[in-house]
């Protein structure tokens, strides 16, 4: 999955801050979010497939867990940014920390039902596919965010956003 993509994804934050930041504070707060998880989620999952038995699946499960609730808090505490559209770009990181949590709910069911090696096998094979799917859906909300932002406010601040110079690439 794209970092870049990813990054720009969720920018879209919003939830539980009433405050009304700034569109680059706003876009600091989403990239350092998605930036972190990315980065988690990747090292899960190298870790699984190199050594995909039960112990290391649950201590997966527990880690993956752990890394999406905190992105999807960060998503929410990032607020709503000060642009014109920023009430949807809130409504659709908010719809992105939902898919996300199915997503988690997946791995957790995918895990706590294997058993034997072939159980782990094939958990290995459901945890490693719902990942991409969850990052695929970050890659969707960020073209969803492109969409509804028709001034370029949060594209703008994307590139202006010191936390999001490693995860964006020029030409969006």
């Amino acid at each position: 999955m794209p970092v870049a993509a990813a990054a720009f994804l969720a920018a879209g934050c919003g939830g539980g801050n009433d405050e009304t930041p700034s569109a680059v504070d706003w876009a600091n707060s989403v990239c350092q979010a998605v930036s972190t998880w990315t980065s988690s989620i990747a090292s899960i999952g190298q870790t699984v497939q190199q050594n995909p038995t039960q112990e290391s699946l649950k201590t997966a499960g527990d880690d993956v867990k752990s890394a999406t609730e905190t992105f999807s808090d960060d998503l929410k505490s990032a607020g709503t940014p000060d642009t014109e559209s920023g009430s949807q770009a809130k409504d659709a990181v908010d719809q992105l920390t939902s898919n996300l949590d199915d997503g988690l709910q997946k791995i957790q069911t995918a895990i706590e039902d294997a058993s034997g090696a072939s159980g782990a096998l094939t958990a290995v094979s459901t945890v490693s596919s719902t990942l991409a799917t969850m990052g695929n859906q970050v890659v969707a909300t960020f073209q969803q965010l492109e969409q509804i932002d028709a001034q370029g406010e949060l594209n703008d601040a994307f590139g202006q956003a010191d936390a999001c110079a490693g995860l964006t690439s020029t030409g969006s």
